[in-house]
Formats: C-alpha cells, structure tokens, sequence
C-alpha cells in the first residue's frame, strides 16, 4: 500500500507547478494544502527546514525542494521521466538546474526597482534560452519523443511569459523555442498545474512589487 501524499504549497509558485506536473504525469492521487507565504502558519514552519514551498508528506515523512520531491515521484511511481543512461541523465539534471537559473532570473525581473538590473536580467535571460534552444534541437519535448523532467521544470518558466511577453512587449523568448512552448502549454497536465485565475493573481502580484515590471504591465 503506497503512503499517503500531501503537496504544502502555494498557488502562484512555480517550484509547486513542477510537482503538480509530475503527479498528474504520473496520475498519482495526492491531497494538497495550500498556505500564505505571508503568513506562514506554525505547523508548516515546523516541518519545512527553509520556510520555502514545495513540501510533501510522504507519510509521515517531510521532503522538501522542488528538484528532490519530483525525482523521489520519478524513483517511486512510473512511467520514469528520467532517461535510463547515466550520461543523458545526468545532462538532463544540469538542464533542470538551468530551469531553477531562469526561474531567478525572472524573480529579479518582477522584483526589480532598478532598471539598470532590469536589462541585464532581460539580456541574461535572452542568453540562457538561446543555450536552451541549441539544447532542446528539433526535438518534440526536451528528451526526445518522451515528455521529462526537464520539460516539467521549465513549463512554469514558460507560463511567466504569457504575461512578460504579451504585457511587456520584451521579446525575450527565441522563436527556436516557440513550438515546445506551444507544446507544454497545451499539456493536460501543465494547464491543470494552476488555476484559471492564475495570470489575472499574477499581474497583481507584480503591480504589488512596485518595480520595474510593474510599470511595464500597467
């Protein structure tokens, strides 16, 4: 009998999507607690060694960090989202490191008051997805014909664009990229990551910051 599975997370954090993503991959039933990162509740404080979302109980037991949860769900449920070959595999880990690089990047990008930081961010970001489009190739999902880890790391990255790049007008995304994009958004399981009120809590969430971005999105 497999352990009971409790997702703590909050709604707009795209750490929690990758999750969510790999659940629905995998079809496996979990029950999901969503919490105020503003104000923390005790228990969660209790459990969570950083203070960050994602956590899953497995059971009795807490992990914690996006990167060890979704690879303990591919180690325990299948189909495997993982290649089998160490090499590729371990290519495959350096690409969803590169997805948490982009993911800050594009915190700085909501966060930033100096507009200075702002560009650099934009110019960093335009390089790193430049790597990503010689990386990902002619391929249909990043592995090959088999959606991946990799995939399920860099979709909520993606989704920020809906509202970068159609509010902003900041062009960041190569046209390399625009058919794998096109795929994850599509995906039952990476549009059911979120809800439908999702782009409407995150422009708000921007406006609250007072950067740059907020100015670009008004």
């Amino acid at each position: 009998m497999m352990e009971k599975l409790t997702l703590v997370s909050f709604d707009l954090c795209p750490y929690v999507q990758r999750a969510v993503i790999v659940l629905a991959e995998k079809g496996i039933p979990f029950d999901r607690i969503d919490i105020d990162l503003a104000a923390k509740p005790d228990w969660f404080l209790r459990l969570s060694p950083t203070g960050r979302v994602p956590l899953l109980k497995v059971g009795e037991e807490v992990l914690f960090e996006s990167a060890a949860i979704i690879e303990y769900l591919d180690e325990t449920h299948g189909p495997r989202l993982h290649p089998e070959d160490p090499v590729t595999r371990a290519r495959h880990r350096a690409w969803m490191d590169q997805g948490s690089a982009l993911l800050g990047d594009l915190w700085t990008l909501e966060t930033t008051k100096n507009a200075a930081t702002f560009d650099a961010t934009c110019a960093t970001i335009r390089t790193r997805l430049a790597r990503l489009a010689e990386a990902l190739g002619h391929r249909t999902w990043f592995g090959g014909d088999s959606f991946s880890l990799v995939d399920a790391v860099f979709a909520p990255a993606f989704r920020y664009f809906d509202t970068f790049e159609v509010a902003a007008d900041l062009h960041l995304i190569p046209p390399e990229l625009a058919g794998w994009r096109a795929r994850l958004a599509a995906r039952p399981s990476v549009r059911g990551a979120v809800g439908t009120d999702y782009a409407d809590r995150l422009r708000a969430f921007i406006k609250r910051q007072e950067g740059v971005m907020a100015t670009r999105i008004a």
